[in-house]
């Protein structure tokens, strides 16, 4: 696991990486603690205990991590490589087995997927736990696009899913070169390379390539990272595809 400073006690990296990841489907209302602006003041306040309950709140996210952790020897799901391996992609997601992985999607969805649990359970041999995953096998989006109801699933899936794109402009309101998602009528691939303006926290220069999450830049992606994150997200894509 990576060595980082501390802070109070509290590993600033990893909970900093979950926070801009986290913050935009939390301040659009989909997911974790709507109270006192949700995580977002996490963006720029010192981590702490509170973030850290805040965290656990995100009943999407923070069971993968916990997940995570464990099949990693980990007692920290919030450690930088955890975060890393649910939000992007790393090594530690080849160390959960699909028993263990399979036993924690039967416990948290099997009851209230309903009629939907037949695709979710035939999807988790493939399955990973990392954030693509999670949206397009489990949330109830992309079996909206498989019934013909288009542009919402779409919409929300491509924002949710996290992307790679190239820094076309810095400045004020950054422009980042990206590929949506695409439906082809049977199934989600990445469509053209299209330019759009993103929000950021971080500070880009043109030909950065970042991470994109509801349209705002999460993180400065490495060669490893992008590697990692589109493997990852196409296995996921062929999957939904095959499914």
């Amino acid at each position: 696991m990576s060595t980082t400073t501390r802070r109070d006690g509290v590993d600033a990296i990893g909970p900093r990486r979950f926070v801009r990841f986290a913050t935009p489907p939390n301040q659009l209302g989909y997911c974790g603690p709507s109270a006192a602006g949700g995580i977002a003041p996490y963006l720029h306040e010192p981590v702490d205990g509170g973030m850290r309950e805040l965290a656990a709140q995100f009943e999407g996210a923070y069971p993968y991590l916990r997940l995570l952790a464990g099949a990693n020897g980990c007692d920290d799901p919030l450690d930088p490589d955890v975060v890393e391996a649910y939000w992007i992609g790393n090594r530690l997601l080849d160390q959960v087995t699909t028993f263990d992985f399979g036993n924690s999607i039967d416990e948290r969805f099997r009851r209230r997927a309903g009629s939907a649990w037949r695709h979710i359970d035939s999807s988790i041999p493939a399955g990973v736990a990392h954030h693509s995953y999670h949206v397009l096998h489990v949330m109830p989006w992309a079996g909206l696009l498989q019934r013909g109801v288009i542009d919402e699933p779409l919409r929300i899936l491509d924002q949710c899913c996290v992307t790679w794109g190239e820094v076309v402009e810095a400045g004020t309101t950054p422009l980042v070169a990206r590929r949506p998602l695409r439906w082809t009528g049977n199934r989600l691939e990445l469509g053209p390379a299209a330019v759009e303006p993103v929000s950021t926290a971080i500070d880009l220069d043109v030909g950065d390539c970042v991470a994109l999450h509801w349209g705002a830049v999460c993180e400065r992606l490495d060669a490893r990272q992008l590697a990692w994150l589109r493997r990852t997200t196409l296995d996921q894509l062929r999957t939904f595809a095959a499914g």
